[in-house]
């Protein structure tokens, strides 16, 4: 399972909003200046999945051998599958490149590249590191846990559809990290770290007794990381009552850290309904609402939402920040976006930064990244952020 997008809404250059988020940018690029020593001395752990991504287009006409037209909407092939209801059709996918994925390779890959030494634990290779994570490799330390899953990206210009092969992400549980890194890695990769992010709940079913085995640990004395942040992954096919009981579980590592919950727009809805909201949807006065909703509702330092167009942050009830960000019409990747978002929101925090900065940061990895099919450096993102 990649990332989700975080493509971010442009904001009219006469706008005095426009002025303000400029004047915040270069806030932030000031911050970033004077702390650009600091993120070589953070480490981070993230797991703990992993996927090799197929990212594919899909083919609307064939004009030749060489030259095809692809579908720019969603709607597109929902119309096509539709209409083959009762009756059959084909359809041809292009792969257009094959790449490391998983929330947490992306997110890892994204942290090395601005500057943090990072270890991403995960099904990375069975008998070696798969050839996908070669970049990454580079980078940070890898612990592999067995063979990678496998996910088919269908990419167009308003989103993406996954399609995931999920089979090496059932055997992930305690007893394999046991096994695998031993008691030693485990205290290791789970308690010393500046910052600890567990990633794609929906898609590990031993996610939630992982967290329990490791509320334990803590509880019983052991250390905790310095920050710990949590990502479900579009919760959508568990129902209601689990979706709720994870979030719960997952606040009560604020006893030990400071805990973030990182979602996108659809999973804040989702989650806020889990947890009793009964507002509306898809306004950005509602984001607001149910943003301080979740944070009201689970004792944790930070809710972080990131819809395609902006970014929203709150706290114990309120909301702290809100941020718009860079646009580009056409990406040139957007599966792993919400990834970045995830890494350059930590960062910022890591850094101490204030809400509203943390998130500028986010969505300065996500725009660049969008626009350039690759992972900012810290001098890269300042230089990005100041152009802005």
């Amino acid at each position: 399972m990649a990332g989700r997008e975080s493509v971010l809404r442009p904001v009219s250059s006469h706008s005095t909003e426009d002025r303000m988020n400029h004047e915040l940018n270069q806030k932030t690029v000031q911050s970033l200046k004077e702390k650009s020593a600091v993120p070589a001395g953070l480490a981070t752990t993230v797991g703990l999945d992993a996927f090799v991504d197929e990212i594919i287009r899909v083919v609307d006409h064939r004009e030749s051998v060489s030259q095809y037209r692809a579908m720019e909407r969603i709607q597109q092939i929902g119309t096509r599958i539709i209409e083959a209801s009762g009756q059959s059709t084909n359809l041809e996918l292009v792969v257009d490149r094959i790449k490391l994925g998983g929330n947490g390779p992306i997110m890892a890959n994204a942290l090395a590249a601005l500057g943090t030494d990072v270890t991403c634990i995960g099904p990375l290779g069975d008998n070696g590191i798969h050839p996908a994570f070669a970049e990454i490799a580079e980078r940070a330390n890898l612990v592999s846990l067995g063979p990678p899953a496998h996910t088919d990206a269908l990419e167009f210009d308003d989103g993406k559809l996954m399609l995931g092969k999920l089979e090496p992400l059932a055997v992930i549980d305690w007893e394999h990290l046991q096994k695998t890194i031993g008691d030693e890695g485990i205290r290791k990769y789970f308690s010393s770290p500046s910052l600890l992010a567990l990633v794609n709940w929906t898609m590990i079913p031993a996610m939630s007794a992982i967290w329990l085995e490791l509320l334990s640990l803590y509880e019983l004395g052991g250390k905790a990381p310095g920050m710990l942040f949590f990502d479900l992954a579009d919760p959508e096919k568990h129902s209601d009552k689990a979706v709720a009981a994870a979030c719960e579980l997952l606040s009560r590592f604020q006893k030990f850290g400071p805990t973030i919950l990182g979602l996108n727009e659809k999973e804040a809805y989702r989650v806020g309904r889990s947890l009793g909201y009964d507002g509306g949807a898809y306004s950005r006065e509602d984001l607001h609402s149910v943003t301080a909703y979740i944070s009201n509702a689970l004792p944790v330092e930070t809710v972080v939402v990131h819809p395609r167009a902006y970014a929203v942050t709150a706290s114990r009830g309120t909301v702290t920040g809100d941020v718009d960000g860079p646009f580009t019409e056409v990406p040139k990747i957007s599966t792993g976006a919400g990834d970045h978002f995830n890494a350059g929101f930590c960062l910022g925090k890591l850094l101490s930064l204030p809400d509203d900065q943390a998130l500028t940061v986010a969505t300065g990895t996500s725009g660049y990244y969008v626009r350039n099919a690759e992972s900012p450096s810290l001098a890269q993102l300042t230089e990005f952020l100041a152009e802005q």
